[in-house]
């Protein structure tokens, strides 16, 4: 096997890793769920933002040294520092964190131990979670690394076991807007946000195998692909399987208890039992992942006035008070901040792919700033944008901001020279 082609697997399979939340398993077999029949055309929706977007967020931090600063320094400095921010409270004590934390409860908890008050579960929890970001310890990151594969091989079985032998016949649920909706059910896993945050770990990884130059965006591409692969056989089988149970349960029944149904129906009774201690086991690796990297971030913008276990402590204290509102409940309230904060991520990745062609910095951040800005109107309650293309679908952001790049383009009459971006590639 040539070195490429080994080192491309190798970081795929860390790509694969990175973007594997264990918490985003909750989502694809509730959306299979709804969309019934029409699980398909879902299914195409969810992977390209919950895989697709991630990947080219990868391929786009390459555009500078890597990271996403070195892409954003080009829009405007003060404005990526704060969007940066705002990133890391999303899949930090916001969103991610305690979600991750709900869910270990209520798959991995509630069904065994009815009788444990979800507060006591979730406070021994973030103890827990907590004991291991101060020790800095090495165990998480070596269980991490034997949980991800023993998880991945419990899906792979359950997955083709439901593809054999069906628990349910998949019928028609007269779901509407298919491709709009599962598009923006992507946005839930959060993976694309966090791959502009973490994108340096991959071309550092590339950069010590010695690949440099050209070289760089090729293995880029083959290792997204492995990783690509992956997560679309995962989230499409978790999908195809909810879609079965499409006929026998409504969606009363919540994302987590769905996935126990699901690990029920397949497994017997010891399904759900194995399903929770694995899903809690990496729900729990994956937040003191995420606090960790977030204490350290706000320690480095602050200058060292706030230190990394002072924010390692807030964090947990604000995780656990959104924890306790539950998995269901978690996912409604983050609907509106991801649906203002992808568009965005979405703008700065695209335009930065088109770098080459789009090199007026002008023009780029009057995109950036028309798709907040729309992005946030669209939100607002009781302000009627349905006359905005794509308005009724989720996307009324779209046709403003590729327009005020275009006329930025007009107004802006920027002599450019070659950009920091092509001097990185």
């Amino acid at each position: 096997m040539k070195k490429s082609t080994k080192d491309s697997i190798v970081i795929g399979f860390a790509l694969f890793s990175m973007f594997f939340g264990a918490g985003n398993l909750i989502f694809p077999g509730f959306l299979g769920n709804s969309l019934g029949s029409d699980f398909l055309l879902g299914t195409v929706g969810f992977v390209v933002t919950g895989v697709g977007l991630p990947l080219l967020a990868i391929v786009a931090c390459s555009k500078g040294d890597g990271t996403f600063e070195s892409i954003g320094n080009r829009i405007d400095r003060k404005f990526i520092l704060i969007f940066t921010t705002v990133l890391f409270l999303a899949i930090g004590p916001l969103m991610a964190v305690p979600r991750t934390a709900a869910t270990t409860f209520e798959l991995s908890v509630n069904p065994f131990l009815p009788n444990v008050p979800a507060i006591v579960a979730i406070t021994v929890y973030f103890a827990i979670n907590l004991f291991f970001v101060l020790k800095k310890s090495a165990i998480v990151d070596t269980i991490g690394k034997f949980l991800t594969p023993a998880l991945l091989i419990l899906l792979i079985v359950l997955i083709v076991k439901g593809i054999v032998s069906p628990i349910g016949e998949i019928v028609n649920t007269n779901a509407s807007a298919v491709l709009s909706t599962s598009l923006i059910e992507g946005y839930q896993t959060m993976d694309a946000l966090g791959a502009l945050l973490f994108a340096s770990i991959v071309t550092t990884s590339l950069k010590d195998k010695g690949y440099r130059g050209k070289e760089m965006p090729k293995m880029i591409f083959k290792s997204s692909l492995v990783a690509a692969i992956g997560l679309a056989f995962v989230y499409g089988g978790l999908m195809y399987i909810g879609a079965q149970t499409s006929g026998l349960v409504s969606q009363e029944i919540g994302k987590t208890g769905l996935l126990l149904l699901i690990s029920e129906s397949v497994f017997g009774k010891v399904g759900p039992a194995i399903i929770g201690l694995a899903m809690g086991l990496a729900c729990l690796s994956t937040s003191i992942g995420l606090v960790s990297v977030g204490a350290s971030f706000f320690e480095k913008i602050s200058k060292g006035k706030l230190s990394y276990n002072l924010n390692a402590i807030v964090i947990t204290i604000i995780s656990l008070a959104v924890a306790t509102l539950g998995v269901d409940k978690i996912v409604a309230l983050s609907g509106p901040v991801l649906n203002l904060l992808y568009p965005v991520s979405i703008t700065i990745i695209v335009t930065t792919l088109m770098s080459k062609y789009l090199k007026n910095t002008k023009a780029v951040r009057l995109g950036i700033y028309t798709s907040l800005v729309f992005s946030l109107l669209l939100l607002i309650p009781g302000l009627n944008l349905s006359f905005l293309p794509l308005a009724d679908l989720g996307f009324g952001w779209v046709v403003p901001t590729v327009l005020s790049i275009i006329i930025g383009i007009i107004i802006f009459k920027e002599k450019t020279t070659e950009s920091s971006l092509e001097k990185a590639a």
